[in-house]
């Protein structure tokens, strides 16, 4: 059990969509959520550096008590990867924010907050959109409408109970999400939430994470840590 919240997979992963913009280059992704209290071992950035155009921090990045110098060193390293993007988890609300702000600014982290950016280098062809710690849909919507541009459209929130609330009139292509650790331990394979993956619904595809670090104990069964390098294509 030690083990397995102490691992240092990269799972890679390939998404394919069929409204992917046509003649638009193949998105990598690092998604790492729910880091708490760890110290991201640099054999994963070793793993991921030079293949990731963005990397994204699904929220919980850092919980009450765990040194600045920490967090400081966590997005130093992702920073070297690629341009990062974060959104808040709950227990990012724990900490001194204006230092941990400091630090976004210091690392030039985009951090999405009930907001949107284009993702740099796709000429307004993929969004991003960011949550607070939040589980509906509602605040987004106004941003959805206001969005123009036939974009590819990525919500990125830490809960994915989110979901629930989507229909087809939102348009959002993914959904990334951590937050439930894939339930943590897991009793023959049952557990609190559901393991992380893909699933699939007619109105979006929801990818959630098991997460990298834990919550409470520092122990995981059946739902090991991991990070991902995920590839966004064209359906072919």
């Amino acid at each position: 059990m030690v083990r397995a919240a102490f691992e240092n997979t990269v799972q890679t992963v390939v998404l394919a969509f069929d409204d992917y913009p046509d003649g638009v280059d193949d998105l990598s992704i690092f998604f790492i959520s729910d880091i708490h209290r760890r110290s991201i071992h640099e054999s994963i950035i070793e793993k991921v550096r030079g293949k990731a155009d963005a990397v994204i921090i699904g929220g919980d990045l850092t919980e009450r008590g765990v040194p600045f110098s920490r967090v400081k060193d966590n997005l130093r390293k992702l920073a070297d990867v690629a341009p990062v993007y974060f959104i808040w988890g709950n227990n990012d609300y724990e900490v001194d924010l204006n230092k941990l702000e400091s630090l976004f600014f210091e690392f030039n982290v985009t951090v999405l907050k009930n907001s949107s950016v284009y993702l740099a280098g796709y000429d307004r062809n993929i969004v991003l959109i960011g949550t607070d710690f939040i589980d509906t849909i509602q605040p987004l919507r106004p941003i959805l409408h206001s969005i123009k541009s036939p974009a590819f459209r990525i919500v990125l929130s830490h809960n994915p109970a989110i979901v629930k609330g989507v229909s087809h009139a939102d348009k959002l292509s993914l959904i990334m999400s951590g937050h439930t650790h894939g339930g943590q331990i897991r009793i023959f394979g049952i557990g609190p939430y559901e393991k992380g993956g893909v699933k699939n619904y007619p109105w979006t595809t929801l990818f959630v994470s098991n997460g990298y670090g834990t919550s409470l104990l520092p122990l995981r069964l059946g739902a090991p840590a991991e990070v991902h390098l995920i590839t966004l294509c064209k359906r072919r």
